[in-house]
Parts: structure tokens; C-alpha cells; sequence
């Protein structure tokens, strides 16, 4: 596969990743999601202290090819923003599970994460989206 997939991160089905540290998670765009959106542009970061939930927009992607929201994969509250976006966007591009974090927030719903896609599962699921 031609896409980098984490083990030890959840994904989501719009291609969100968490990644749990203690009783935060950190929150960012996975590999095959700014793949396929091109050279990022701009970030629009939450506010600390906001409130996000699983399945609802929570920043602003943009890139040469489109604006698309980050859906929160699970419920939280904002605890911390990659302010490094703000000046370097591209950080997504070359590096989306290290530099390229978007937030991180203190998780409400432990349980949240198992419903999300292991690495296996994201695996299989990139692959079905690019047979379609």
C-alpha cells in the first residue's frame, strides 16, 4: 500500500486520526486524506477550550484543490492547537502523524476510540475507497 498507515492510532471513516495520550488524544488528517486533498494551504484551528463532537466539523482544511472540514473522532474539549500551521500548513503534507497534528483534546468518552477503525481496519477501508 502506497499510503502510510499508522498501528497505533483509530481512524475514522472521513480519515481522521486520534491518537490517545493518557486522557488526551491528539487529532490530525491521515496520510491518504491529504494525499488526495494536494498541497495544503491554510489551517483553520479550533479554539482551546471548545467543545467538539464525534462526527461534526471542528477545523478547516484548505488546499489547492478544495476547503474541506476536520471532523472530531470523538467528543472532547479542545486542550491545545498546532499553532506551527499556521505558518507552515504543509506540514500535514510531509509529515500527518508527527508535525502535522491539528489539535489535541482531553477525551469525554474513553469508549469512543474503540469504535474507531484500527490500523487493520483503516487498511482495508483506504483500499475499498480506492477501488471505487
Amino acid at each position: 500500500m502506497k499510503y502510510n498507515i499508522v498501528d497505533d492510532l483509530w481512524y475514522t471513516e472521513k480519515h481522521e486520526w486520534a491518537r490517545r495520550e493518557g486522557n488526551t488524544a491528539v487529532i490530525g488528517l491521515s496520510d491518504y486524506a491529504q494525499d488526495k486533498l494536494g498541497e495544503i494551504v491554510f489551517v483553520e484551528l479550533p479554539e482551546i477550550g471548545a467543545e467538539v463532537e464525534a462526527g461534526k466539523g471542528s477545523a478547516v482544511i484548505e488546499s489547492v484543490k478544495a476547503v474541506t472540514d476536520l471532523y472530531a473522532p470523538i467528543d472532547g474539549t479542545v486542550v491545545e492547537v498546532n499553532e506551527e500551521l499556521i505558518d507552515r500548513p504543509e506540514a500535514i503534507n510531509s509529515d500527518p502523524y508527527g508535525a502535522g497534528w491539528v489539535y489535541k483534546i482531553e477525551i469525554k468518552d474513553e469508549g469512543q476510540l474503540s469504535a474507531l477503525m484500527d490500523r487493520q481496519a483503516y487498511e482495508k477501508y483506504v483500499i475499498g475507497e480506492e477501488e471505487k
